[in-house]
């Protein structure tokens, strides 16, 4: 059985703002994805290899995380243009901190950065896995 967690495809669209580093992030390298935005793709450079190691990043990510009830790719959608709403805690079924997020614009900005750092996490726990 395939454990196609993340899309490529997604990984590509994340890719073209890949000097923010968000297409690290969805396939769960955040320390380089804080590189890359801290370093806006390491000037460039990094940004362009990343279009050849793609395919890497996302074999990577489907071995690592485990498939299940919750789509990561929904997951990071909802993270990246309602993140500070807490519209994906309320999707993984977080209804208390997603009501926190709402209320606070994702813990005014810090919580938002956790969640760069750790959707996938919370994502493959919900999925059942360990």
């Amino acid at each position: 059985m395939s454990n196609n967690t993340h899309s490529l495809t997604l990984g590509y669209v994340l890719w073209i703002l890949g000097f923010t580093g968000a297409h690290r992030f969805y396939f769960g390298r955040p320390v380089t994805g804080t590189v890359w935005f801290f370093t806006g793709g390491l000037c460039g450079v990094g940004w362009f290899v990343d279009l050849f190691l793609m395919p890497r990043l996302d074999n990577g990510a489907d071995r690592r995380f485990r498939a299940g009830k919750y789509d990561y790719s929904v997951a990071w959608i909802l993270l990246t243009f309602f993140g500070y709403l807490g519209i994906h805690r309320f999707y993984l079924g977080r209804w208390l901190s997603g009501v926190v997020w709402l209320l606070t614009g994702g813990l005014f900005l810090v919580g938002y950065l956790f969640d760069l750092w750790t959707l996938n996490d919370q994502i493959h726990e919900a999925n059942g896995g360990d």
